[in-house]
């Protein structure tokens, strides 16, 4: 079944939506400071490409201080509106019963879009 959902989703705007999420990560990652937002933006690309089957959770190690301040600034640069993307996406695909699959995962990829750092995938 997840290999049947990811193939989907991949079709029908996953391939984009991993696109926008690397050429993000490609472009902060030009900067020195940018490097770490950068490689969250590819961690998220790889979770949007296939996001049946996986699963976001805490990081058990201490990430301390830099995850706390990197997640405000990632929240307040665009953190919070790839979040309401999702939301939206998620509301609009939960009202069809087809899309309730697709919606699911609209709302696993809130977490991690909104706050990246001190999480992993599974």
């Amino acid at each position: 079944m997840n290999l049947l959902g990811n193939l989907i989703w991949f079709i029908f705007g996953g391939l984009f939506a991993a696109l926008g999420y690397a050429i993000g990560g490609l472009i902060l990652c030009f900067t020195i400071v940018g490097i770490p937002f950068g490689l969250q933006c590819f961690k998220l690309a790889a979770v949007v490409l296939f996001p049946f089957g996986k699963k976001v959770v805490n990081r058990e190690s201490g990430t301390g201080c830099f995850a706390l301040f990197a997640n405000i600034i990632w929240l307040l640069c665009g953190g919070l509106w790839t979040a309401v993307n999702h939301l939206v996406w998620g509301i609009v695909l939960a009202l069809t019963i087809v899309g309730i699959p697709f919606a699911r995962q609209h709302f696993k990829l809130i977490e991690l879009s909104m706050m990246p750092f001190g999480k992993t995938i599974i």
